[in-house]
């Protein structure tokens, strides 16, 4: 067992209170977005056994069945298949959307073949594995997951009395769903960039005037002005968060997080495609071959605790498995067994795992196969591999 010493990724979009906050340390004034657990390479955790500071992707890779679980490299290769996260959002992130595996491989293997340097800002597929994901709320969390119904979008546009959404209320209400989904999402973001800043900018307005359910898009558009992204945004659904709910966000769902702080896991991939809410590289028709036109209630995952108080949040995938243990003040000591390796995060109060005692932000790696005792009060977060 190890504690782990974990980077925090200053993102433009990340508050500067919350993470500090939860950490009880001094804010810099600078964004704190993520902080992140675990090996991915572009901000690996570090450890130190004995013999040094080592980063953890480097003591896996010296040992990968030893530290992950035979059954783990067996299934996904002698890396940790997922990366934890404490991701603080105080303003909007990118509007975007995940690929799933067949497309992961075919949009690697083809920029592969083109040449196309995997640093380069308009590469869309960094590696060739999928990205789903799931976020846990620790605070009030705002996002955007999934697509309304078209007749829900075609009421909420209409009601902003803007001449130039006409076109695609009427869309909305006509067409069947896919075919009314996919139409007007292409026609916005495709649309001439002048003339669509100018349908941004009366939406915005209509929006601050008519508030209520229309404030999270107002404060969209005050964030990213004239953005295309503004009126996707208005096709999907605006989830509410409490703490302890979460979403499951699988291939092809365009989502963002608008604000809050929560715990996140995902598949270790870089594989992003992006709708708006950015100033970095949007591929149109990329991007619209991936995305699933289909509406669906986004689906906010309520946990149940088990017998011996883990509450897991169930997912259809197996890169990663996140559950989380409140304990009062007069639990009993817990056995967390595990075939693979797992980190645990505090979140709150004072627990112990093992001889090692934690406060909120603090973390550790358990080498698979290796049984740790958790006791004490407080919250911890429980990311694993089901293999």
């Amino acid at each position: 067992m190890d504690r782990l010493t974990n980077t925090v990724r200053p993102y433009a979009w990340g508050s500067t209170t919350a993470l500090p906050a939860l950490t009880g340390t001094e804010p810099t004034g600078e964004p704190q977005a993520e902080m992140w657990l675990g090996a991915h390479p572009g901000a690996p955790s570090h450890i130190d056994r004995g013999t040094g500071d080592q980063a953890l992707s480097a003591v896996i890779e010296a040992a990968p069945e030893a530290e992950l679980g035979a059954r783990a490299v067996a299934k996904f290769g002698p890396r940790l298949p997922f990366l934890l996260k404490i991701l603080a959002a105080g303003a909007p992130l990118s509007l975007q959307v995940h690929p799933d595996l067949a497309q992961a491989k075919e949009g690697y293997e083809d920029e592969e073949r083109r040449g196309v340097p995997v640093d380069a800002p308009h590469r869309n597929y960094k590696d060739a594995n999928h990205k789903p994901e799931l976020i846990c709320a620790l605070t009030p969390f705002d996002g955007l997951c999934g697509f309304r119904a078209p007749a829900e979008s075609a009421d909420l546009l209409a009601a902003l009395d803007v001449d130039s959404l006409k076109p695609y209320v009427d869309i909305l209400r006509a067409h069947p769903e896919e075919a009314a989904l996919r139409e007007v999402l292409t026609a916005v973001l495709s649309a001439d960039p002048a003339g669509m800043k100018t349908t941004v900018t009366e939406a915005a307005a209509a929006a601050e005037r008519l508030g209520g359910a229309y404030a999270a898009y107002a404060s969209l558009a005050h964030h990213y002005p004239g953005d295309p992204g503004v009126l996707a945004a208005m096709l999907l659904n605006h989830v509410q968060l409490q703490p302890g709910e979460a979403l499951f966000l699988g291939a092809g769902i365009p989502h963002a997080y608008l604000s809050g702080l929560g715990v996140e896991i995902m598949a270790n991939s870089d594989n992003v495609l992006r709708c708006g809410l950015t100033p970095k590289h949007v591929d149109v028709p990329e991007l619209l071959r991936v995305v699933r036109f289909e509406a669906a209630d986004p689906g906010i995952l309520r946990p149940e605790a088990a017998p011996d108080g883990e509450e897991l949040y169930e997912t259809p995938i197996d890169e990663f498995r996140l559950s989380r243990h409140v304990r009062p003040e007069d639990a009993p000591p817990l056995a967390l067994p595990a075939a693979t390796a797992q980190i645990l995060l505090c979140t709150a109060g004072t627990p112990r795992v093992g001889e090692l005692a934690l406060v909120p932000g603090q973390s550790v790696f358990v080498p698979a196969g290796e049984t740790v005792t958790l006791t004490g009060t407080g919250t911890v977060f429980r990311a694993t591999v089901v293999a």
